[in-house]
């Protein structure tokens, strides 16, 4: 068969697409309006228990995430977020593109680091629509749910999908 059978057996690379899209303006005109973005990852890692994932966070989620990520990294840089401009010169519109842009570049980097991608926190932030002070839980074995059942109820229910 010579060198063409070769080929096969080279496995598949790992490949880990996360896409921060559709921003969402919540509550809009009230005081507590916020925006929140819908995360769609696509991966054939086997560090991630779904292969497909869509879930919607919100920036304060990620400044939760980013915070979580880095006092569990030890001295492995954690990403920055876009920053939290209150005085933003422009439309808001384009404020939240630029934020969604940052927050995909975030998470981009976030999901190629071997040490953050072993924290469950993102696991459930990525592959779950809980909340941050249930991902605390679950994380601790406190939650009615394994990390990984959490993820998996997640993905079954297919309520990322609507």
């Amino acid at each position: 068969l010579g060198s063409g059978s070769r080929m096969l057996e080279t496995r598949e690379e790992e490949l880990t697409t996360v896409r921060v899209q559709d921003p969402r303006v919540q509550n809009e005109g009230s005081w507590n309006s916020y925006v929140d973005y819908k995360i769609f990852l696509h991966t054939n890692s086997k560090a991630f228990t779904a292969k497909t994932s869509c879930v919607r966070r919100r920036y304060r989620e990620f400044v939760w995430l980013r915070r979580q990520l880095q006092k569990n990294a030890g001295l492995v840089p954690v990403p920055e977020l876009p920053g939290k401009s209150t005085f933003f010169v422009g439309s808001t519109d384009e404020f939240i593109e630029k934020r969604r842009q940052g927050l995909q570049q975030f998470l981009e980097k976030v999901v190629q680091n071997v040490v953050l991608l072993s924290d469950s926190r993102l696991h459930l932030f990525l592959q779950s629509q809980l909340s941050v002070p249930e991902i605390e839980a679950c994380v601790q074995g406190q939650g009615s749910q394994t990390v990984t059942g959490a993820i998996l109820h997640y993905a079954m229910s297919n309520c990322g999908w609507g």
